[in-house]
């Protein structure tokens, strides 16, 4: 059998990207489209599996290795459990994408140049799929916060209805990041104090109020930022928006 080594690493270039532009959506990671072509240019290593004299075990664990870096290449390193979905996604998507064009391939020989069209639409029907499953209350958004010294932070944030603190002084909501995300780039002068109280906790939340936020491409100044000590038990969310950002986008 003749194999053409520049269709075969094209094939794998254009796979690999549709995997990673599925798992991109599906988890909102909003990475950069020159990111995942980066990534699936490096998928083009896995080809170098087949000409290895290893055994399949091995091969196996090589292949989930440069699984792990495809998806720090495409959407970076937050934290174990970020990178852990994004692999995860990542084979799953592979898997029913697979499942799917073999299946094709065997009842309908004579389409075998066609799957490479009919991919998309696969992974179309999965991204929705996943969409439905999802809670209508849970909502994702890419802000960016915008300092007074020009620096900036672009995090993924999560709507949180729970999330209500206000100042009582000058009545603006708060959005809540984590405090470590600004060291080293935006240095803390001089914070606010504002009392809250939940259902167990009490005390003063430091706050810093930036120049601006913007998202869904408005910026909204009447917002104070809350700087939290503690990580955010959700996946791949560095930032809580306040309920009250509802009524400005």
């Amino acid at each position: 059998m003749t194999i053409y080594i520049d269709l075969l690493l094209l094939v794998n270039f254009l796979f690999d990207l549709l995997l990673l532009l599925t798992v991109n959506i599906a988890l909102k990671r909003y990475s950069k489209i020159s990111r995942l072509i980066l990534a699936s240019l490096f998928g083009e290593v896995t080809l170098l599996s087949l000409i290895l004299p290893i055994s399949s075990y091995l091969l196996i664990i090589l292949k989930f290795i440069l699984g792990i870096f495809l998806c720090i290449i495409a959407f970076g390193y937050k934290n174990f459990k970020y990178t852990f979905y994004n692999v995860l996604y990542l084979y799953m998507t592979s898997i029913i994408l697979g499942g799917f064009t073999y299946y094709l391939s065997v009842e309908f020989q004579n389409i075998n140049y066609l799957l490479l069209l009919i991919s998309p639409l696969i992974l179309y029907v999965f991204i929705k799929s996943i969409k439905a499953l999802k809670e209508i209350k849970n909502y994702y958004y890419k802000i960016k916060i915008v300092f007074e010294n020009g620096k900036n932070l672009e995090l993924t944030s999560f709507l949180d209805t729970g999330n209500k603190l206000i100042d009582p002084i000058t009545n603006k909501p708060i959005i809540l990041i984590n405090k470590k995300l600004l060291k080293g780039s935006i240095n803390i002068r001089s914070p606010m104090y504002i009392p809250y109280n939940t259902i167990n906790y009490h005390g003063l939340l430091e706050c810093i109020k930036p120049s601006y936020i913007e998202i869904e491409n408005k910026k909204l100044k009447n917002y104070l930022i809350g700087l939290s000590e503690e990580s955010f038990k959700l996946n791949g969310i560095d930032c809580l928006l306040n309920y009250k950002i509802l009524e400005d986008l």
